[in-house]
């Protein structure tokens, strides 16, 4: 749990879940024991005073307030963006402790360099002839005042004064031919086609590989890494950070341009998951809160049955808007259903709140995700200030699949692919007709028989 100041975010939380623990008629006592919190936190909480590092705790709590499907969106929201702010300031806050150098007094102008190490920049062969000459005629005039008649007994350096000439009459030479050949790549680099990169100067060259169109393959891999391919940059123009204005170009942005928060093992209501487990009732641990439900599932080696819901956040980074295209489902492997006993996890029932944004029939030759009735199809358009957040309910009744998904994005003249799965591995549910099935009443100590209806 991190502390938050009475930022707006915060107090903008704050107010929501006030106004959904007032309408519910219960104290923080009363919530409290049934969300296994002590009061005082959920009091920090309704206050603003504290922001959850986790978004587990607000959600149980909002469907125990009986939040509408549009609330419980909202707090998921206000949540985002509350914790994002108490991010920033931590970071802010990270930076002040690690003491930044002082910034010169604008009022005082620094010290001029001395003559002697000011550096002499070779602009143009004019400038270094002008000076070498000058050099020159220095020379000459200090030598013809030691050659004057007033010194008859003084020596005279001729053979050195010659070789100051030359040396001189050298260096000129030199700085006219590395001025051609300057002006050489110039005119070169001026010539080169649209497109084409004429030096480091023109900013990093995207590969090859790279610069192909992204297309979404069926492909089995069951990679966790998200995959972002660029598309081509458009035709380079004058900007900021050109070579023209004198200032190095700024580096392209890179990378996927937001954040992505998956659950693998979003529910509907307490009582409506059930899971596939290979394992005895005896041998099977009492169901878990919906916030444990992936250690229960990775330690029961257990199988989402008949249908699972997966929630996706998608957040924008800094300032650009990100556009999602589109929402596709990719079937890694589809088989007979798992020969497994079907176990309900049936703790603390009640009126669930159903949010079924996206739904998608795995039992289909080509399954896709298809817009809710009422749900608006892709795109969407997300930043930093506008995440959103996408339910996707993926069902069947024969088969026993494993599945991923993929969001189609662009930003700018950018776009990508990004994988969504389990943390690396494809998420996986199966069918769970004519098994053997079983529940844990509440205030019961062991598996009983499931008892249709």
């Amino acid at each position: 749990m991190g502390t938050a100041d009475s930022t707006g975010e915060a107090e903008r939380l704050a107010a929501l879940l006030s106004t959904l623990k007032e309408r519910s008629g219960l104290s923080y006592g009363a919530l409290g024991k049934r969300l296994h919190l002590s009061a005082s936190t959920l009091h920090r909480y309704c206050n603003g005073d504290a922001v959850p590092a986790d978004f587990a705790p607000l959600n149980r709590f909002a469907r125990l307030c009986r939040a509408t499907p549009e609330e419980l969106v909202e707090v998921h929201r206000r949540w985002i963006l509350a914790d994002a702010a108490r991010e920033q300031r931590g970071k802010g806050a990270g930076g002040t402790a690690g003491g930044a150098a002082p910034a010169a007094d604008p009022g005082t102008p620094a010290d001029p360099p001395d003559a002697d190490d000011t550096p002499k920049s070779p602009d143009t062969p004019e400038t270094q002839e002008t000076q070498e000459t000058q050099e020159t005629q220095e020379t000459q005039e200090t030598q013809e005042t030691q050659e004057t008649p007033d010194s008859p007994s003084a020596p005279r350096p001729r053979p050195r004064r010659r070789l100051i000439l030359a040396a001189t009459a050298g260096v000129i030479a030199v700085a006219a031919i590395a001025a051609l050949l300057v002006g050489r790549l110039v005119d070169d680099g001026a010539g080169a086609g649209a497109g084409q990169a004429a030096g480091a100067a023109r900013g990093p060259v995207a590969s090859p590989e790279a610069a192909e169109s992204p297309s979404p393959s069926p492909s089995g891999s069951a990679s966790g890494k998200p995959s972002a391919s660029p598309s081509p940059s458009g035709t380079p123009g004058a900007s900021p950070g050109s070579p023209a204005d004198g200032k190095p170009a700024a580096p392209a942005p890179t990378g996927v341009p937001f954040h992505a928060s998956v659950r693998a093992h979003a529910w509907e209501n307490q009582c409506s998951q059930r899971y596939l487990v290979d394992r005895e009732p005896d041998a099977v641990r009492p169901p878990p809160v919906e916030q444990d439900a992936p250690a229960w599932v990775a330690a029961m080696g257990a199988v989402s049955a008949d249908e699972q819901v997966v929630e996706v956040t998608l957040q924008g980074k800094g300032s650009e808007t990100v556009v999602l295209q589109a929402l596709h489902v990719r079937v890694v492997r589809t088989g007979e259903p798992l020969p497994w006993t079907d176990y309900g996890t049936g703790v603390g029932c009640g009126g669930g709140v159903a949010l079924r944004t996206f739904d998608v029939d795995l039992d289909q030759g080509s399954p896709a995700a298809r817009a809710a009735e009422g749900q608006r199809p892709f795109p969407y358009k997300i930043s930093e200030s506008d995440p959103e957040m996408f339910r996707v309910t993926a069902h069947t009744g024969g088969r026993d699949v494993s599945w991923y998904l993929e969001v189609e994005w662009s930003s700018g003249e950018r776009q990508g692919v990004f994988r969504v799965d389990d943390r690396g591995r494809p998420f996986r549910t199966s069918a769970s007709a004519g098994r053997p099935a079983y529940d844990y009443p509440p205030g019961a100590s062991e598996w009983s028989e499931h008892q249709p209806g």
